[in-house]
């Protein structure tokens, strides 16, 4: 399945004319721990399937579904036999719209959804990647339209799903449709600044709650603390800077926010499990 492999960095051939590429794989074969750029969608049709990142395990079963954010170091592990959608798309497309980074950065590195563990969009996201599955392999005209356009859809579903359930949260006298448009704004204004030295006090100021109130309502939404949110943006952005061997580590380090190279680079191999300078090495090798 991997075609181009140099160090760690997968090179994706994608379907021509396209920015996309689906494996119908079948294959005995176990994938050693590499990153791509484009998004990867895997979903089990016969037998299990293992993903690792980093130091977590995945086990699939039949239609559990992980979706992998560009740059996630993982590996693949397969069972004698078996069957299951790998699909990756290209989605720097996407990143026009304003809210998808925000959707985006909720979900990396990776997440699962299953039968159980999500059922409110499961079954939606197992029928988008069948019919994705067969507009890729019948390549009806507009297929990489119509496969794109069920690809945002799966982002908008698992979008909403974080904020459909906001009974939990104590919102005061707001309703939820304005909180929910509240916390996606501060997420968008994040993104546009994380380079910034931005504080927590600030961004409660512009929520219009409380430091202690803005913390704890900022992980209900986002599933992680302001700081690591902040934090994992930085990366991100280091990891793009990273491959252009021409900036010094330390000008990345003041280029992503970072206070210093020490603070950098340990919250880099925290995230990414290698330092920045063996992060570029890996890059280097193609």
């Amino acid at each position: 399945m991997i075609e181009h492999l140099k160090g760690m960095h997968e090179t994706v051939t994608f379907k021509e004319n396209t920015n996309l590429r689906l494996y119908d794989n079948t294959k005995a074969e176990n994938y050693p721990e590499h990153w791509h750029t484009p998004m990867e969608i895997i979903m089990p049709l016969v037998g299990n399937y293992t993903v690792i990142l980093g130091h977590t395990i995945k086990e699939l079963n039949p239609f559990d579904i992980i979706l992998i954010c560009p740059g996630t170091i993982h590996a693949l592990q397969s069972p004698p036999s078996g069957r299951r959608i790998i699909f990756q798309a290209e989605v720097n497309v996407l990143r026009q719209f304003k809210e998808f980074e925000s959707v985006l950065t909720l979900i990396s590195p990776a997440i699962t959804i299953t039968s159980k563990g999500t059922p409110q969009i499961h079954s939606f996201f197992k029928e988008n990647l069948l019919n994705i599955l067969d507009e890729y392999i019948n390549n009806r005209t507009l297929s990489e339209m119509a496969i794109y356009s069920s690809l945002l859809q799966l982002f908008v579903s698992l979008g909403r799903n974080y904020t459909v359930n906001l009974d939990c949260f104590d919102l005061g006298n707001q309703k939820p449709k304005e909180y929910t448009e509240k916390f996606i704004q501060i997420c968008y204004y994040i993104n546009e600044h994380y380079t910034e030295n931005l504080a927590l006090d600030d961004l409660a100021h512009i929520a219009g709650f409380s430091k202690y109130h803005f913390a704890r309502l900022f992980k209900q939404f986002t599933g992680e603390t302001f700081y690591k949110y902040l934090t994992q943006k930085r990366i991100a952005h280091a990891e793009q800077l990273l491959m252009d061997s021409e900036i010094s580590i330390t000008e990345i380090a003041t280029r992503c926010g970072f206070s210093n190279l020490s603070a950098f680079t340990r919250m880099f191999k925290l995230l990414k499990f290698c330092t920045p300078t063996e992060y570029r090495n890996m890059y280097s090798k193609y």
